[in-house]
């Protein structure tokens, strides 16, 4: 939450902005904050430094003269920043998403899905659908993803998409993932499909279109069916009603060979010791289970989905860090 606080004043950007090392009453006079606060804002950054977000260290050797600098995690909070994670921070950090923390408990106790309709008395996504702002964070948030997985995927990955003339990018949001792909492979026409408060407003191009749908009832045909952090946030009964309507999609009629699924999502535990790397597969599989009805799954109770919904084979790329491309044919 001091995070969260220091992002929200901007200090980050404040101290990024100024050029050089920050003296805390620099600082103090660039934040906007009312001035019997003042006295209180070197507790702060004194956390945040202990918790390694800031550096510090004595200007020109002059006692009580200590300046702040930015660190490579805090760098990572900076608005401009094309690999910012400031929205996610600032999401995940939400009261909308901490408040159903506070029901676990009361969630074990009763028969209600998810914490998050204990403390909303709403699913997710009809409560998402119904808040601009949560909605527009979400978008952010999935669109910045967006941004680093396509880098990855596509200098990672890129055989895997040579040869497909069509895709549909499933819960793809703002496009900014099929824009990547499309930039990247001129010759494919990529759809994105969501729902309609997500994409009423937007506008296609000439190889990209966007299509207002429920993943539930149909996916529109292509030879290839994007799925990134999609499978996640499901319930094995909703992730094999998923898979099946995208191997509809990628073997309809007019289609001359069956196509594949490209799913982007967390295999866990399986990162090769990484110990860092498998405690965020683990609270993110917490984070699925207090705000959805989802998990982080590891490879064999994705392979039962997988061939629950009718597939034969599948391959998996560990090349995304906590998260890893799979390859899923019929």
């Amino acid at each position: 939450m001091t995070l969260k606080c220091a992002v929200q004043l901007g200090i980050p950007d404040v101290i990024q902005k100024h050029g050089k090392p920050m003296t805390l009453s620099e600082l103090v006079s660039a934040l906007p904050i009312h001035p019997s606060k003042a006295q209180y804002v070197h507790r702060l950054m004194r956390i945040l430094v202990h918790s390694g977000f800031f550096s510090q260290r004595n200007l020109n050797g002059v006692d009580n003269q200590e300046a702040y600098s930015l660190t490579q995690s805090t760098r990572l909070l900076l608005k401009d920043n094309p690999w910012s994670v400031r929205a996610h921070l600032l999401f995940v950090l939400d009261p909308v998403l901490t408040k159903p923390w506070d029901c676990l408990s009361t969630w074990f106790q009763n028969d209600d899905r998810t914490a998050f309709s204990v403390a909303h008395e709403k699913a997710p996504w009809e409560y998402v659908g119904q808040d601009p702002r949560i909605n527009n964070l979400c978008n952010e948030v999935m669109a910045r993803d967006s941004i680093l997985a396509c880098k990855l995927v596509v200098n990672k990955c890129k055989g895997i998409f040579e040869g497909v003339s069509s895709l549909v990018d499933v819960g793809g949001g703002l496009g900014t993932m099929a824009k990547g792909i499309t930039e990247a492979f001129p010759h494919m026409d990529c759809t994105v499909l969501d729902l309609p408060h997500v994409v009423s407003d937007l506008q296609g191009c000439k190889n990209l279109k966007y299509v207002a749908g429920d993943m539930f009832q149909a996916v529109p045909p292509a030879e290839a069916i994007l799925l990134k952090w999609i499978l996640h946030a499901w319930s094995d009964e909703d992730c094999v009603k998923i898979l099946k309507r995208c191997k509809q999609a990628i073997m309809s009629e007019g289609q001359q060979k069956a196509g594949k699924v490209i799913i982007i999502d967390m295999v866990r535990e399986n990162l090769n010791g990484d110990g860092g790397s498998i405690e965020t597969q683990l609270f993110f599989d917490l984070q699925m289970m207090v705000a959805a009805t989802g998990m982080e799954r590891n490879e064999k109770e994705l392979a039962k989905l997988f061939f629950d919904a009718g597939f034969l084979n599948y391959k998996i790329h560990p090349v995304l860090g906590t998260r890893a491309l799979i390859e899923l044919y019929p």
